[in-house]
């Protein structure tokens, strides 16, 4: 009977010992050496799953040799870096080690040969032990590619070993972008970072997860040998990138909800970057009618606003330096972008005239029209820089949900012909577009707001001076009584 060939021990020389890993680091270094072996060699996808014998991870490419297990870095997977997750030779001897030291049996076929691990004296030193790769003559010779056995493994440590992959996590794609994607983040968990699929980060305050997909020199660098807890300055620079070539809608509306939390301390940290910003306002102002305001803005010139929603325009708030940047911002399609500011100029611009002469009135109009001579007197100074009041049968063609009746157009006031259908109606208007004359301001501002004020408390004392007998005669009355 032969006598069972001895295997033969190579010397993993593993130097460093990664204390700080778990058997789901270990077990992430198998995965991803399966799935670069998918990718390089164009087989089918890897297979994880559990025996009785234990948990399995297989692969169906060329199998493994000794010779991989070496502390060089695979030139194959360095000459074609785009097609795989992993880079490092060293971490499945780095994988191999955190096994044998958390008392995980792992046995290897390929088609190569049987490989376990075995603690053994180092060559021409007895007195030194070192963690050695036991090579044995294959006992699969037709396998096609690697199986990994994982005896004793729990499955928890599986599930968390597949968690750090984005095909096995699940993240839902909102975006790709040419460095890589955009991930909704996950309620109640921390976003995650992830480099070609293989998550390296977690960020508390960071708004989505993203995939880098095409990595900077600085972030190759930083992507260690542990390939965990990559600090953010190493990939914070790809994550603005990938922003910045966003152009989806549900991306920027995110953004720009998470843009009026900056006042309550409550954003995330990606909208406080000012390129991150002008990209959100680029994309919104794309997609449709969209006004940007501060919050500032909003309480004071709130009627305005109005005017906006009602005309159809969406209004986003946003911080204030960004405002201060609008000016020199496209959006997408290299318009202009809307501050409350364009808006009203846009408004004002809007507006489309077919005046009418006021002899060509109806016999009810021209009674309305009468009293504009003491409309204008009683205004008295409020009305000294309008010039002339006009009559139009149209205002705007696009009226938006609303009419707009009458407007300050500098330095004539226009009504809608439609106003004269009462002199109550016809004052209203016509003391409204004075007081903006007056104040120089739009609906909603202090100095408007008293403008208006100042020109009901002339029509009241112009009311009383009208009708003191009648005053006098109501308190005799009540005073006979």
């Amino acid at each position: 009977m032969p006598t069972k060939k001895k295997p033969a021990l190579f010397d993993l020389n593993v130097e460093k010992i990664l204390d700080h890993w778990g058997v789901p680091e270990a077990i992430r270094e198998v995965i991803a050496n399966a799935l670069d072996e998918q990718a390089l060699s164009g087989t089918a996808e890897p297979r994880i799953v559990k025996r009785r014998d234990g948990w399995h991870v297989t692969d169906f490419g060329r199998g493994l040799h000794y010779q991989h297990l070496t502390q060089n870095e695979n030139p194959e997977k360095r000459r074609k870096s785009e097609l795989v997750v992993g880079k490092f030779g060293v971490g499945l001897k780095d994988a191999l080690a955190t096994f044998y030291r958390r008392g995980i049996e792992v046995k290897i076929r390929t088609p190569q040969a049987d490989i376990t691990l075995q603690r053994a004296a180092k060559s021409n030193f007895a007195d030194v032990k070192t963690l050695h790769a036991a090579i044995s003559a294959p006992s699969e010779l037709k396998r096609h590619g690697t199986d990994f056995t994982l005896r004793s493994l729990p499955d928890a440590d599986m599930t968390a070993a597949r968690d750090y992959f984005l095909r096995f996590a699940g993240d839902e794609e909102l975006e790709r972008t040419e460095f890589g994607s955009i991930l909704r983040r996950r309620p109640d968990q921390p976003a995650r970072i992830y480099v070609k699929g293989v998550r390296v980060a977690l960020e508390e305050q960071f708004l989505f997860s993203y995939n880098i997909t095409s990595t900077t020199a600085q972030l190759q660098r930083a992507l260690n040998r542990e390939r965990t807890n990559v600090g953010r300055s190493a990939y914070q620079d790809r994550v603005k990138a990938i922003l910045l070539k966003a152009t989806s809608d549900v991306v920027a509306e995110q953004l720009a909800q998470d843009l009026t939390r900056i006042p309550a301390g409550t954003n995330h940290d990606e909208v406080l970057w000012l390129d991150v910003q002008e990209q959100a306002v680029r994309i919104l102002a794309t997609k449709g009618k969209t006004v940007f305001v501060t919050s500032q803005q909003l309480f004071t010139m709130g009627a305005t606003v109005q005017e906006a929603r009602a005309d159809g325009y969406k209004v986003i708030v946003i911080p204030d330096r960004l405002l201060a940047r609008l000016s020199s911002l496209r959006d997408l399609n290299g318009n202009p972008i809307l501050d409350i500011k364009g808006f009203i100029q846009a408004w004002n611009a809007s507006f489309t005239y077919d005046f009418v002469d006021p002899s060509k009135l109806k016999k009810s109009e021209r009674e309305s029209w009468a009293i504009l001579p003491e409309l204008v007197r009683l205004a008295g100074d409020h009305a000294k820089r309008v010039k002339e009041i006009r009559i139009s049968n149209t205002m705007r063609l696009d009226e938006g949900a609303y009419e707009t009746e009458g407007v300050w157009d500098s330095p004539h006031i226009v009504v809608k012909r439609s106003v004269l259908d009462s002199r109550r109606h016809f004052a209203r208007v016509v003391l409204h577009e004075i007081a903006h004359a007056s104040s120089g301001a739009n609906h909603g501002s202090i100095p408007f707001m008293a403008a208006i004020d100042d020109l009901a408390a002339l029509g009241a004392i112009e009311a009383a001076r009208a009708s003191p007998a009648r005053a006098g005669d109501s308190t005799n009355s009540r005073g006979g009584a």
